[in-house]
């Protein structure tokens, strides 16, 4: 397996805590990116084009909400699999996520090895044979 992973979060140690649940991917040649704000995440997609964004949506100067659209829809990034990871649970807010072009919606607390098993899956699904 390979791939590269982009976790997104102004808080360390969520960001830690995210990288350690995906070690096991790390082990199989997938690569994780870290970012603590919006505009070093922006950079880093332009940059590195990550098969899938764990990404939070409070953070200062640029949302998660902002990241998932320029990805989607400025980056034209469509392979990218974007999972908003925030405290934010409200039907309004799941629906602004989708407007950006999240592909999925998961809110704080996570469990780790649900986690593990969702970037798994994706990146499996992305570097299968056509």
């Amino acid at each position: 397996m390979t791939g590269k992973i982009l976790i997104v979060d102004d808080e360390a140690h969520i960001r830690l805590l995210i990288a350690q649940s995906l070690e096991d991917l790390e082990d199989r040649g997938v690569e994780i990116l870290t970012a603590a704000d919006g505009a070093e995440a922006v950079a880093i997609l332009r940059d590195q084009q990550p098969d899938l964004i764990f990404l939070d949506i409070m953070m200062p100067e640029m949302s998660g909400f902002d990241v998932a659209y320029m990805a989607k829809h400025v980056l034209e990034l469509t392979g990218t699999y974007v999972v908003l990871l925030t405290a934010k649970g409200q039907t309004v807010d799941r629906e602004q996520g989708e407007q950006a072009g999240a592909d999925l919606y998961l809110t704080k607390p996570f469990d780790p090895d649900e986690l593990l098993a969702i970037a798994g899956r994706i990146l499996d699904k992305r570097h299968e044979p056509a």
